[in-house]
């Protein structure tokens, strides 16, 4: 397998990314000014009612973190809950079974420990508000704020965070809230403008830490970028905007060729990449991702197939950065999953230990 080839690159000492990162025109550039392209997975589970990500009571987090820097990964997003940052109680014993070093631990430091195992293996973190509660992120209102946790409330969390990791080298970027909807807009309204909101939060952070970057997702389940045409984030600190698009077969089923996919993207946020114009800026793709349970999955016979190689397509032809959903091999305990089940998504099986679907690993090496 294509993997095995980066085997001896671990027998000696990581190198580490040259941080902290920032923009220039449409890319990712490290502390030497040489591009870093985002390839990355993630892995899911501090938002979810346990505050821990999956597979912690199956294998030790320093394995699972080899693992994705093994497969060829250089960066993981973390999503989390504000519930999460703020729990005060110590995580459950039987959910970090095999991390001992975790028990009665709070789940914040939990994420300690698990952003310092990720640096170790040389990757990169970039820590993601999935939802405001610990729940499945559709359960929740669509925007960036809900009655019990207000924007002030939002914003606070990530005051926190960047106060909190501010030293931490692997901490690159802020993904301020995943797939904005049901009525969130670029502009308008206070109430529904997600572009003025990214804005307060974005210059809170930067007033606590300006060295990360600031990831700004599109509304629409974060499919959709058109508004920063007219309408681009401009932060007091240059250098910082990265916008965020996420797909999957189910987004576009009009898009029935990769023809017809290339003018869609285009148009809806691929044009944000043009090189030189007012609004450029990296985009990167926080979330895709194909079942991982049948050959079929990654082959153009299915649906789901069809559009995993044309968007992988897309990706390379664009040299787009990225980031999978998701690494798990198992679910994490949520009102929507089932704890410890086979995540038909994920990269890992199982046991955590290999992947659940060669070709499609090999197939995610291609366009690292």
């Amino acid at each position: 397998m294509i993997f095995f080839h980066l085997f001896f690159l671990f027998l000696n000492n990581i190198q580490k990314p040259q941080v902290p990162f920032h923009t220039e025109d449409r890319w990712i550039m490290d502390s030497e000014n040489k591009r870093f392209k985002l390839a990355g997975v993630n892995w899911y589970g501090f938002e979810e009612l346990d505050y821990v990500p999956a597979g912690l009571e199956i294998a030790h987090v320093d394995k699972i973190s080899e693992k994705v820097s093994l497969f060829g990964f250089n960066s993981v997003r973390l999503p989390f809950s504000i519930e999460m940052i703020l729990e005060e109680n110590a995580v459950s014993d039987d959910v970090v079974a095999a991390n001992p070093e975790m028990k009665g631990l709070r789940p914040i430091e939990v994420m300690d420990i698990v952003i310092k195992s990720l640096w170790n293996q040389g990757l990169v973190v970039i820590l993601d508000n999935h939802s405001s509660e610990a729940v499945w992120y559709s359960l929740e209102n669509g925007f960036w704020y809900t009655d019990e946790y207000p924007e002030k409330a939002w914003i606070e969390a990530w005051e926190i965070i960047a106060e909190r990791y501010k030293d931490y080298p692997a901490v690159v970027g802020f993904d301020l809230r995943n797939e904005l909807r049901n009525g969130a807009t670029w502009g308008g309204s206070k109430e529904t403008d997600w572009r003025g909101a990214a804005i307060r939060a974005g210059e809170a952070i930067l007033k606590i830490d300006p060295s990360k970057l600031i990831i700004v997702e599109g509304i629409n389940y974060a499919s959709d970028l058109r508004g920063v045409f007219d309408q681009p984030i401009v932060y007091s600190v240059p250098n910082r905007i990265v916008y965020s698009i996420h797909d999957y077969s189910w987004f576009h089923p009009d898009f029935q060729s990769y023809q017809e996919m290339k003018k869609g993207f285009d148009y809806l946020w691929g044009f944000v990449l043009n090189e030189g114009q007012s609004w450029t800026a990296p985009v990167w793709i926080g979330e895709f991702g194909t079942c991982s349970n049948d050959p079929n999955c990654v082959k153009e016979s299915s649906v789901s197939g069809s559009w995993f190689l044309n968007f992988t397509r897309y990706l390379s032809e664009k040299d787009i950065d990225w980031a999978y959903w998701p690494l798990n091999g198992t679910m994490a305990n949520g009102e929507t999953r089932t704890y410890g089940a086979l995540d038909w998504y994920g990269i890992l099986d199982q046991s955590w230990n290999k992947p659940s679907l060669p070709a499609l690993l090999e197939r995610l090496q291609e366009i690292q």
